[in-house]
């Protein structure tokens, strides 16, 4: 590490001292030539007093220039990649270098010619940035030659012809490391069209997408818009998607750190970019305030919306933090990700089932958790209708047995995640979630504690999700299976529901059941046919799509609010509450006792049970 440093800085006074001589020469050519100009480039009708007027100052401007320079950092760029910033830094230097050289004029009584004076400080000023920017335009030009002239190299189409298209284009014009050659840029703007930025064409807008790919024999498509809607993102990237080019993106602002965009920074498209959501704002403050001093514990803390919970409370600055999971590999990834990220966060990773009424208990009681996010649970709809007692045994009973130890101890809000399958289900995880709602609220009227369920639809990514059996079928060469070319659900990212969560639980007050707008519902066949094409493919050609037909318990389509639980709106858009329904809580506890000693007993009418608990629940009995 020494001796690569030892070379570095060695490179570096090597190339300033280079820059250096040649300012010094071109300070002595500028003045020299503004001399020359003077008496019609004739050497001999130079005066000598002139001569020797010029002879006697060189040494001061010299010193004085390369002073200045240093001063403002002109011998520390890189200037091949020299911009606006190295140009607004001459100037202030010449600025300063006005006054120097006037005080100079005075202090050494200099009789000189008057255009000599202004003639070569202009001259000086216009050598000292031609130095530089050369540099820049020279590398610049060979290594467009270069990259005309090979054939393993990325011909790129920039979409957005802003700020963060500019960026990326003089970057990779700058970096040869890249070999990737910008071809043309695409700017829905039709006064930018067949204008140059950085050199390289402004083609057309969208509609000549496809077109241009071909002209140009563009390989790569950089969309570079990192402010759009997502609509508007969806359109350009479906257009896009059917170019077969690799499709590459900017994140949005809000994804960007002080807004930078970078080569670095790019990623492949995938089918989120493709779902045309609005982009989710949350009140990071609110989050913070709730959040930052408090002990907060996240049951089934390894599992997808877990994790990401534990992520983003990390990031509050939480007083402590316990991750509760009975999956202890799950529960280590997490821990060991925190601990690398977050070297400060008070962490504690617990092994247990919320099923364990003794563990449980025993871990609310000793660590007094201000907040619980409950987010164990079993998810897998097909799963789960083979195995119903186990999907009452842990989501209803572990619940429950959570809820009573949080009420026991004094914890200050409890948040349950719920899913819009507990919407007039058709499945025994739809019903268990359905139950799970039921339990928070009959709690939040039998304790202090706030009780709440935040309710959404499917998270893309997540374990078990449509998304990544798609992808593992599709790097296996296919079939895709969908089960029903109708079907369509809602999705959000990870992150995305994971923030509304912590906002939602901001707001809570007790009872209620957050729904969070999951935007326009998605043709799970659009998906599959949008992720074959991404992955370079083409649907029914080189990747069948196969349809199964629904599996036990399916719904054709998810709803995420109940008839009778009418909606209102909360400060964020994106977040509403439903009406708590009215139920008998006493009668409700009885039939939870009930479920319980059936579940134990792994009962054959688990189902009917939940059927006549839950009446929206309509199951499929012969399953």
């Amino acid at each position: 590490m020494r001796e690569q440093k030892s070379r570095t800085d060695y490179i570096w006074l090597k190339r300033a001292f280079i820059l250096l001589f040649l300012d010094i020469v071109s300070v002595l050519v500028a003045y020299l030539a503004a001399l020359l100009l003077r008496f019609d480039f004739v050497f001999s009708n130079i005066p000598r007093e002139y001569l020797e007027g010029y002879i006697w100052s060189m040494p001061y401007w010299t010193v004085v220039t390369i002073v200045v320079f240093y001063g403002f950092r002109l011998y520390h760029s890189i200037w091949r990649f020299a911009g606006i910033d190295e140009a607004k830094r001459i100037v202030q230097a010449y600025i300063l270098l006005a006054v120097l050289y006037g005080a100079g004029v005075v202090a050494m009584k200099l009789h000189m010619p008057r255009s000599y004076y202004f003639t070569g400080y202009v001259f000086s000023l216009a050598l000292t940035t031609a130095l530089r920017f050369s540099y820049r335009l020279i590398r610049s030009y060979t290594s467009e030659q270069r990259k005309d002239h090979e054939e393993a190299v990325d011909r790129v189409m920039v979409i957005g012809g802003g700020s963060a298209g500019l960026t990326l284009i003089r970057e990779m014009q700058s970096n040869n490391n890249l070999r990737t050659k910008v071809c043309c840029v695409i700017d829905d703007n039709p006064n930018k069209k067949g204008r140059l930025l950085e050199g390289v064409p402004i083609v057309g807008n969208r509609y000549d997408i496809e077109e241009k790919v071909k002209e140009y024999n563009i390989t790569r498509i950089v969309y570079a818009i990192p402010a759009t809607t997502g609509e508007n993102r969806k359109a350009i990237l479906n257009i896009c998607k059917n170019t077969g080019c690799k499709m590459q993106t900017v994140p949005a602002t809000y994804q960007l750190l002080n807004e930078e965009v970078s080569v670095t920074k790019l990623r492949d498209v995938d089918i989120t970019d493709l779902l045309g959501r609005a982009q989710v704002k949350v009140n990071n403050t609110e989050i913070l305030h709730s959040l930052k001093g408090k002990i907060v514990m996240v049951t089934g803390g390894g599992g997808s919306i877990g994790s990401e919970l534990c992520r983003q409370i990390a990031r509050s600055g939480p007083e402590k933090l316990i991750i509760f999971d009975i999956y202890e590999n799950n529960a280590y990834a997490i821990q060991q990700e925190l601990k690398r990220q977050y070297p400060r966060l008070d962490l504690l990773t617990l092994i247990g089932s919320v099923r364990n009424s003794r563990r449980i208990d025993s871990v609310i009681e000793t660590y007094r958790p201000d907040i619980i996010f409950h987010a164990a649970a079993h998810k897998h709809v097909p799963l789960m209708e083979d195995s119903p007692n186990e999907a009452i045994k842990n989501n209803v009973e572990g619940t429950y047995k959570t809820a009573q130890a949080a009420a026991r101890w004094g914890v200050k809000k409890f948040v349950l995640i719920s899913t819009d399958k507990a919407v007039n289900p058709t499945n025994i995880m739809g019903a268990s979630k359905r139950l799970c709602e039921m339990v928070v609220q009959m709690m939040n009227r039998q304790s202090d504690t706030d009780f709440v369920a935040v309710r959404f639809g499917n998270v893309l990514g997540s374990n078990g999700s449509v998304i990544p059996l798609f992808k593992k079928q599709i790097a296996e060469g296919g079939p895709v299976t969908v089960t029903d070319k109708r079907i369509i659900r809602y999705f959000m990212t990870i992150p995305e529901a994971v923030s509304l969560v912590l906002q939602a639980s901001y707001y809570a007050n007790g009872g209620e059941i957050f729904i969070l707008d999951m935007g326009e519902p998605v043709k799970i066949d659009d998906m599959a046919r949008n992720l074959i094409r991404l992955s370079g493919y083409v649907p029914d050609e080189d990747i069948k799509i196969e349809y199964t037909g629904l599996r036990p318990g399916e719904k054709l389509y998810e709803e995420l609010l109940m008839d009778e639980e009418g909606m209102t709106e909360t400060e964020n858009e994106l977040i509403f509450i439903g009406k708590p329904i009215e139920m008998d809580d006493e009668d409700f506890r009885k039939k939870l006792e009930l479920l319980d000693i059936e579940s134990r007993n792994e009962s054959p009418r688990i189902k009917e049970i939940v059927a006549e608990i839950v009446p929206t629940y309509h199951p499929d009995l012969e399953h």
